[in-house]
């Protein structure tokens, strides 16, 4: 089987899916394998497989806000709600 290493930025939808199904509620810990490049640098990676390759998707914040975003774009359509609008923190100014 084919391993590829694969940045977030150049996921492909089939492959976004993959992950949105296999990791539904985020990765933890014990999903993530680490190794060292090239260049010595530590790399975290999430793995998901289709019949003939397994991706190694590099993790980090970018990955997460991806996986959250991904199937929200109707939300977008249909505008913001007053109600998902976080107001905490803000003080009025008298």
């Amino acid at each position: 089987m084919i391993r590829k290493i694969v940045d977030y930025q150049k996921l492909n939808e089939d492959i976004l899916n993959l992950l949105v199904e296999k990791f539904p509620d985020g990765y933890d810990e014990g999903d993530i394998i680490s190794f060292r490049n090239a260049k010595n640098e530590i790399i975290e990676t999430v793995e998901v497989k289709t019949d003939d390759v397994t991706y190694l998707v590099k993790v980090g914040v970018k990955l997460i806000k991806a996986m959250e975003d991904f199937g929200d774009d109707e939300d977008l359509d249909e505008g913001t709600d007053e109600s998902d609008i976080n107001v905490d923190g803000l003080h009025e100014d008298d």
